[in-house]
Order: C-alpha cells, then sequence, then structure tokens
C-alpha cells in the first residue's frame, strides 16, 4: 500500500474514537497487552515521561520535550490528536515519524491488526513505542489519549507520571463526577514511580493523595509550589499553569538527566520550533487579528474567552463548531453574548450539524450566521472584520485543523 492507502485504511477500517465516539471506546488492556507482546515490548525500550489530564497535556508534553531536546536529549513525543497529518503524533526532536515506517509497520503487522480487531489508536501506540525503541530514544514524553487507567499508553512505567488537571470531559466514558475521573486519570499512577498533579480540587486532591499512597509514589502538586517565572512562546492564559507543571516535572527529571537552566529556557522559549506545536492561542492573521485555539470543554474555553475578554477590539467575531457528543450546557454560559457569530460543521462523521448549533446557541441569546465549511465560516469572518475587530476560531481540534 502507499503511504496514503496506508492512512486511509487505517482510518476508514477500523474503530477510532476521533471519527466514530462512543463504539471506539475499549474497557481494558487486553488488546494492547496482546500487541505489546506480538512486538516484543517495545514500551520496555525507552525511557518515558507519561501525561494524562483533561486540558494541557499537549502543551505540557511539548514543553517537557522542547526542554529536553535544548538539553541535548534524542527525545520522542507521542501526542494526539493530530492537526494536518497523522505523523504529526510521532516525533523525534520535532520531525514527524517518516511516511516509509509507517507504511513498513502496517504492512508487517496488518493481518495480526485485522486478526486481534485492533482500534486505530491501539495500533498507533504500537507504532509509536516500536518507533522509539528501534531509533533508541534517550527518553519519550507519552500523552494518553483519554482517560488514564485504560488507556492504551499505560503500559509504560515511566520516570515521573504527571497529570495536568480534571474537568468535565468524555464523561461518558470517564464519569460523571471530578471524583471518578480523577480516579481514571489516577490510573497512570505507578509503582514507587513519582507523580507531579498540576492543578487540583478538594475532590480530586484526596483521590491522587489515595492512589499516591497505594502506590508508594511521591507526590507534588505543581500549584502549591513557588517558580520562578520563565517566558515561553506559548502565550496562552493557560499556559501560566503548565509552565508550573512542566516544571516540578523537571526537578524530577533532573535525577535523571542533566538540565541546566540555559536548556530550560531555551526550551520554553522554543516550543513551536522545537516540536512544530501548533494550535493553542496561535496568531493566523493580522488587521484584523485572528487566532486559533483547540480548547473544546469548559475548563479550557473559560481562560481562552477571559483571555480574549482582555484584548482591545471593536467588534468580536467568533467562528465555531464542534463534534455531536459535545455537552454544550456546560459551554454555552461562558460563550460571549456582544459576539457575532459563524456557525460550522467540521468536516468529520462527529461533526454537528451548523444549523443544530446555531439553534442551540439561539436559545442563550447568542446569534450569528450559519455556513457549510470552516473555511467559508472563517474567510466571512475576515471579510466582514476591519482591522480593529478580532476574529476567534475555535470549539473543536478539528475546527482548528482546517483552516491552519
Amino acid at each position: 500500500m502507499t503511504y496514503q492507502e496506508t492512512i486511509e485504511w487505517m482510518f476508514n477500517q477500523l474503530p477510532m474514537y476521533q471519527t466514530q465516539g462512543a463504539s471506539a471506546f475499549k474497557k481494558d488492556l487486553t488488546n494492547t497487552l496482546l500487541l505489546a507482546k506480538h512486538l516484543n515490548n517495545p514500551e520496555n525500550g525507552f525511557k518515558s515521561v507519561h501525561v494524562a489530564g483533561t486540558n494541557g497535556k499537549g502543551s505540557v508534553s511539548n514543553m517537557l520535550a522542547s526542554i529536553l531536546q535544548e538539553a541535548g536529549y534524542k527525545v520522542g513525543l507521542y501526542t494526539s490528536p493530530h492537526l494536518k497529518d497523522f505523523r504529526e503524533r510521532i516525533k523525534i526532536n520535532g520531525e514527524d515519524i517518516s511516511k516509509e515506517f509507517v507504511m513498513d509497520f502496517m504492512d508487517k503487522n496488518k493481518r495480526f491488526f485485522e486478526a486481534s480487531q485492533l482500534s486505530f489508536f491501539e495500533m498507533t501506540v504500537g507504532l509509536a513505542f516500536d518507533y522509539f525503541t528501534k531509533e533508541k530514544v534517550d527518553v519519550a514524553i507519552v500523552e494518553t489519549g483519554m482517560g488514564g487507567r485504560l488507556d492504551s499508553t499505560n503500559i509504560v512505567t515511566p520516570l515521573v507520571s504527571v497529570i495536568t488537571n480534571i474537568g468535565f470531559d468524555h464523561t461518558q466514558f470517564l464519569g460523571n463526577t471530578l471524583e471518578k475521573i480523577a480516579f481514571e486519570k489516577a490510573g497512570i499512577i505507578k509503582n514507587n514511580v513519582p507523580v507531579v498533579i498540576g492543578e487540583y480540587t478538594p475532590e480530586t486532591k484526596a483521590v491522587f493523595e489515595t492512589k499516591a499512597k497505594e502506590m508508594q509514589s511521591d507526590i507534588t502538586f505543581a500549584s502549591d509550589v513557588n517558580f520562578p517565572v520563565y517566558e515561553s512562546d506559548l502565550t496562552g492564559d493557560y499556559q501560566k499553569q503548565n509552565r508550573k507543571t512542566v516544571l516540578a516535572t523537571i526537578n524530577v527529571l533532573k535525577h535523571y538527566f542533566d538540565i541546566t537552566e540555559e536548556a530550560l529556557v531555551n526550551g520554553l522559549l522554543n516550543v513551536v520550533k522545537n516540536t512544530g506545536f501548533m494550535g493553542r492561542w496561535q496568531v493566523i492573521h493580522q488587521n484584523p487579528t485572528a487566532v486559533c485555539d483547540t480548547a473544546h470543554n469548559s475548563h479550557g474555553l473559560k481562560i481562552v474567552l477571559n483571555q480574549i475578554a482582555q484584548q482591545k477590539f471593536k467588534d468580536l467575531r467568533i467562528v465555531f463548531g464542534v463534534v455531536n457528543d459535545k455537552d454544550l450546557t456546560e459551554i454555552l454560559p461562558l460563550m460571549p453574548k456582544n459576539a457575532i457569530y459563524y456557525f460550522c460543521k467540521p468536516n468529520v462523521m462527529r461533526g454537528l450539524d451548523e444549523k443544530n448549533l446555531q439553534e442551540k446557541f439561539l436559545g442563550y441569546d447568542l446569534k450569528g450566521g450559519v455556513y457549510y465549511s470552516v473555511a467559508d465560516a472563517y474567510e466571512n469572518a475576515l471579510a466582514d472584520a476591519d482591522e480593529n475587530d478580532f476574529v476567534y476560531v475555535g470549539g473543536s481540534t478539528f475546527v482548528v485543523a482546517e483552516i491552519l
């Protein structure tokens, strides 16, 4: 198969949460363990940092990778979802995995994948771990897909586990209380492996402390630690807490790696250059200013919308689209009433119809027009705007992907 055929086979033939939703969710790690055995347990072939959380895990993962790269190490980075190309999910020192490696891996293992009915995510984790082992990375930053306890990545035994925060997202899988969601994320805490918690609430703190005690793991609550303030090229307001989480994690990693102050400073200043990270408070147009951000739940959107409110502008124009299993009741009360909305549907199977979205927003007195593609909505927002307006594009990773 060509690269394009390989990717299409992966996307179309196998269950995948990103396009299918609930039907792709697996209840245990049986398949992943079967896959690991088939691949000769590549998860044991490299040192790792395991990152979970409702929001911020992509930012934290990329910042950690950037710092370790600046420190001179060969750094694997596994994240999801991708924005433009599947290969973004698996990188070494900012370089995407090669098309040839993806094709060879899938070709070699396709029969096993089909016989075992592996999901898209399970296969991709196998691919990443196999690649990192064969390429002999010094360390890999491994981001969970969803949850933690049952996530396919949860076969690694890392140097440190990181949980950024807990908010309401994927509640149909992870539970409908903060305690239940925290329990799933805390599933990445391993025996005698230190854990860093980014943010907590009284409900989640107790869950983390209980699990850490059970696992005899040292626990650090990053938000309780006073760190120096470092600048970063990731300028979203929510990055302030993510940076604290990163600094607490680096303190643990200094026991294993030589990380100088210079590497730390340069790593935080050059995340985008070092890792190719996109879609977090990213300025995509000037005069008018247009910013896109992948925040897609109330926890993340609240911070982004507060940052928008602090900008100077004449009119606020919001290009917005979501997936159809998104709980809008948490999001709609946050959306600014003074904005002009451009409703659109991301071009994925799970995209919510733009007219349905408009209807739901109208119920909260949020008004705007309907557009038949994300690009059309964005182009119209720019065309309608004068140079003093502010255009925000968001609601879903898929919406952002279509305009980058």
